[in-house]
């Protein structure tokens, strides 16, 4: 019973890990904003709203799809990007957790640590 509880230890900060490294730009956090405000858009779309080469875009979408905070539909020739609303809400989640979590030794540390 021990080792799966150490396992799912492991894959939930995986995954925490993987939504927090694709958070790590703040490209991708203005995309991410974009997309959370419609239900979807085209690539051509996410383009427009950010200055920067369609090849950057593309490259901070690759990240995100790959972290799973977002996913594509091929309708081709364009590719439409929603957010992952399954992933969205484990990723707040995981966030959560982490940030209202709290140390045993927090009446032992220093002024200034919580």
């Amino acid at each position: 019973m021990e080792a799966n509880k150490n396992k799912d230890y492991i894959v939930d900060n995986e995954t925490l890990a993987r939504f927090a490294k694709a958070l790590g730009h703040p490209t991708r956090i203005t995309i991410l904003q974009y997309l959370a405000s419609l239900n979807s858009c085209y690539f051509g779309d996410i383009h427009n709203e950010l200055p920067i080469a369609k090849a950057t875009v593309s490259q901070h979408l690759k990240e995100l799809k790959d972290a799973g905070l977002i996913q594509g539909e091929i309708e081709t020739p364009k590719v439409k990007y929603c957010i992952n609303r399954e992933n969205w809400i484990k990723a707040q989640a995981s966030f959560e957790a982490l940030f209202n979590s709290k140390s045993d030794k927090s009446t032992t540390t220093k002024p200034g640590c919580f």
